[in-house]
């Protein structure tokens, strides 16, 4: 992402220990050309096309699917248009990483579906498909476009 969007972003990344990461944004594809992605001002659908000569990942091929699982995750995807975003989830994530206190109420926050930053929309979509993305006990919600992009390597 460009802007001063892509720049808050990659600054809530480095501070949840992410450092510059190369990725930035994440969505779920809807269609062959139809996206749902979490951004400032809500969730939205937009055409695939806003984001040609973007590099980009794919999943495609890194899990197996089958048709009514993708069936399930864009059914969810849609469901969550007009979700509203929240960078602060991104300071919320960065603040458990450092340990600070109230991680009760922090764990609250971040895993909290009414506000959701992209990479969370996605990893909800597929956990609302039955598909848990990560295995390694973190909190709901603690996820960053990094964490998808590291699970595509």
């Amino acid at each position: 992402m460009s802007g001063t969007t892509g720049r808050l972003i990659r600054l809530g990344q480095w501070l949840n220990g992410d450092g510059f990461a190369d990725y930035e944004h994440a969505f779920v594809l809807i269609t062959e050309d139809a996206l749902i992605e979490a951004e400032p001002g809500g969730a939205k659908q937009s055409p695939l096309a806003d984001y040609q000569g973007r590099p980009m990942r794919w999943s495609t091929g890194h899990f197996q699917l089958t048709d009514d699982q993708r069936a399930a995750i864009v059914d969810a995807a849609r469901r969550r248009i007009g979700v509203p975003y929240s960078f602060l989830d991104y300071f919320a994530l960065a603040a458990h990483r450092f340990r600070l206190p109230g991680s009760g109420l922090l764990k609250r926050y971040v895993a909290d579906t009414r506000h959701m930053i992209c990479s969370q929309l996605v990893d909800q979509c597929y956990h609302d498909a039955g598909i848990q993305l990560f295995t390694d006990g973190r909190w709901p919600g603690y996820v960053t476009p990094a964490d998808l992009a590291r699970l595509l390597n």
